[in-house]
């Protein structure tokens, strides 16, 4: 019988060879844990380019730290900013856009795995 024991990992917010581009826009997206690892969660980090927009995610929940920058987020006629270290919950199916306020990087945690 095969024991995998877990191994601690450490991730940054740099970009490498798996990072996704979208289009010609300054989005990026890095990611760290995946769904094809079999757990719970994924996790990735993400850079936005100042003044870019995306829609919010909708079939999974997430949480996103900011680690620096700024991002508004819409969500109908709630409107919330977040900066360095601040903490953003975005429910699951929850319709709106985020915008870079200025040049941004977060960390996403979200559930179930994708």
């Amino acid at each position: 019988m095969d024991h995998t024991t877990p191994t601690v990992r450490v991730f940054n917010t740099d970009e490498h060879d798996g990072t996704l581009r979208f289009g010609d826009r300054r989005i990026t997206v890095t990611p760290a844990v995946e769904q094809s690892e079999g757990g719970p969660l994924s996790a990735y980090s993400a850079h936005f380019g100042r003044g870019e927009r995306a829609d919010l995610p909708a079939p999974y929940e997430e949480v996103w730290v900011v680690v620096h920058g700024r991002l508004r987020i819409r969500n109908g006629d709630n409107v919330v900013e977040a900066g360095p270290g601040g903490f953003v919950h975005v429910p699951e199916a929850s319709p709106g856009e985020v915008e870079a306020v200025e040049d941004t990087a977060l960390v996403s945690v979200s559930v179930p795995a994708h």
